[in-house]
């Protein structure tokens, strides 16, 4: 919970690293809180506004977020544009979010535990 936390105070922090860790527990929060909200929508029509702005607030935190986790294994944030290459950059970015954290210092800050 408080690294899906952390994603929201952070939500404009587009230098710094995300430990893979961090990264992943962010983006299971947010599937289950986006889980949630379809199912609400299901029975009420009413919330599918809420779940409207949710989608459209996470947008920026979450680039953030993936830019974050790119630093980490030494890669520049611009790599996230990967993902307009159909089915490829998808598969790309998530090897890349995959792997381990570069365990040195690297010129996007500090080894973050």
């Amino acid at each position: 919970m408080q690294a899906y936390l952390s994603m929201w105070k952070n939500y404009v922090n587009f230098k710094g690293r995300t430990t893979v860790k961090g990264y992943w527990l962010a983006v299971l929060f947010n599937f289950l809180v986006s889980l949630i909200l379809s199912i609400l929508v299901s029975f009420a029509d009413v919330l599918s506004i809420l779940a409207l702005l949710y989608s459209l607030a996470g947008i920026i935190p979450g680039l953030a977020l993936s830019i974050r986790r790119l630093h980490d294994i030494n890669k520049s944030g611009w790599w996230v544009l990967i993902n307009l290459v159909p089915l490829v950059g998808a598969i790309v970015l998530i090897v890349f979010f995959c792997l381990k954290s570069v365990d040195e210092n690297n010129k996007y800050g500090e080894v973050t535990i």
